[in-house]
């Protein structure tokens, strides 16, 4: 059996006390939710902007994924959460141009999208994401 590897990097907001910013056990790379935070100035961007908090909040989980080893190219699941249903269409094109960028593949990953409440009122954005590596 494997061990679980905490997997840090300071290219990303520093995790809360009670989580990591990723794991890793086997192939398996669990990345946490990431928010909009830029991580040297480490205070949320983009107040009403979910194109800005989704690229900051992307660029956080690529951040987290390279530190670990991997790339986004390895991620099968990314889950996004939104609070406000009508943010969906811009988040979208910002995941699409993101994914089109840092997955040359072509083979994209799954992805989930919920409405929810956030744990700080900035924040309009959430995704965490799985990866798997060989």
């Amino acid at each position: 059996m494997s061990e679980k590897t905490v997997v840090l990097t300071t290219n990303a907001p520093a995790p809360a006390y009670v989580f990591s910013q990723g794991v890793k056990k086997g192939n398996m790379f669990q990345v946490s939710g990431q928010g909009p935070m830029d991580p040297v100035a480490n205070e949320y961007i983009g107040a009403g902007d979910v194109k800005v908090q989704t690229r900051r909040t992307l660029e956080n989980v690529k951040a987290i994924l390279a530190a670990g080893g991997s790339s986004v190219e390895d991620v099968i699941m990314f889950r996004v959460y939104l609070t406000k249903r009508e943010d969906f269409p811009a988040m979208n094109e910002v995941y699409g141009d993101f994914i089109k960028e840092n997955v040359p593949s072509g083979a994209l990953p799954s992805r989930t999208t919920v409405f929810v409440d956030l744990p700080y009122e900035v924040m309009l954005v959430e995704i965490d994401a799985l990866a798997v590596t060989a």
